[in-house]
């Protein structure tokens, strides 16, 4: 049995930043609302002529950390794409990338589970890695969000919160001994489901009745969130996938070196922090900056805290994210 370890990380999010008082001019918000609620401040969003689009970002986050990694893209052995805005309804921006990076014919996996995307994917890699049967794995979490929001005051309680970007990650097969993932803890609960969800565009709202209907003045068509609700479960969940990967490998919160939550609300964060009675420099939020990329936040967090020399090598780096479905998961590594 190997061991998987990151080998390289990337990170990339439009130019266009989007204030809150931005938001405030279409729709009826406020800067100290929104940062009450959230811990936001601005987020980026694709601007129309970019060039951007979620697998567009995939793309130049994982050159960023293929570079990292020295390594070319044919050396990856497979592809996992983590989005829930991927650019066509099929195939997926797995293969997008494979193209766009001009890469061998390796398999190539999206994964749909929401904010906890990124957490499941490098589960997956993590395993392909361990039983040998692949040496590098690209991760890459991605998000274009502001494409299907509602920016009327109707979709603030949600248009607000959530920003557009990439990140990525190559997973590799520890040829040193030293660090590498120790282990990851996936779980689900459907029973939640509609209580942060988006009902269409899909095969309940398929083709003759968008165009029967107008889909803007469509609720389905809009993100829905519970949010009171899902706060609520979020705070139990992150702190339980966080003690079931500390316990697994026989580990307490005070070996945390670095917790690195998803990017869902900073508020969340800091309950989480609170509970755990960990220090600022043990948790990293950049929420304010980028709002929630969902699949993207935690690798974007991850390049950014690395690339500020908060991560070091023998590091214990803890990945926690929950979101929609329910879903939720952590990962355990020492860096």
């Amino acid at each position: 049995m190997y061991i998987s370890k990151i080998t390289g990380l990337g990170s990339y999010v439009p130019e266009n930043v989007v204030t809150n008082d931005d938001l405030s001019k279409v729709m009826d918000t406020n800067d100290a609302w929104i940062q009450e609620r959230t811990g936001i401040k601005e987020r980026r969003h694709i601007k129309k002529g970019d060039g951007n689009s979620t697998s567009v970002m995939g793309v130049k986050a994982a050159k960023i950390a293929l570079s990292r990694a020295s390594l070319g893209p044919k050396d990856i052995d497979m592809i996992i794409f983590a989005t829930l805005s991927p650019d066509m309804y099929f195939p997926g921006g797995g293969v997008q990338v494979q193209e766009a990076l001009d890469m061998r014919t390796v398999p190539a996996l999206d994964v749909r589970n929401q904010c906890s995307g990124f957490v499941y994917a490098l589960s997956v890699a993590d395993q392909f890695i361990k039983t040998g049967m692949y040496k590098h794995v690209l991760v890459i979490g991605s998000e274009n969000h502001s494409g299907g929001l509602d920016f009327t005051t109707r979709g603030r309680g949600v248009s607000v919160i959530f920003g557009d970007g990439a990140g990525a990650a190559v997973v590799s097969r520890n040829e040193t001994g030293k660090g590498g993932i120790l282990s990851t803890h996936l779980h689900s609960e459907g029973k939640h489901k509609d209580e942060l969800s988006l009902q269409g565009p899909s095969t309940q709202y398929w083709v003759p009745e968008i165009i029967e209907k107008n889909p803007q003045e469509d609720i389905p068509y809009y993100p829905y969130m519970n949010g009171t609700f899902v706060f609520k479960h979020a705070v139990v969940r992150f702190s339980e996938v966080i003690k079931e990967g500390l316990e697994a490998n026989k580990l307490s919160v005070s070996d945390i070196d670095m917790l690195i939550p998803h990017q869902a609300n900073l508020r969340i964060s800091q309950f989480i922090q609170e509970k755990f009675k960990l220090p600022n420099e043990k948790v990293f939020n950049n929420i304010q900056k980028y709002g929630n990329t969902t699949a993207a936040s935690i690798p974007i967090a991850l390049t950014e805290a690395w690339e500020e020399g908060k991560i070091k090598e023998g590091d214990l780096v803890v990945l926690a994210a929950f979101g929609s479905g329910f879903t939720w998961g952590s990962a355990i590594m020492r860096w």
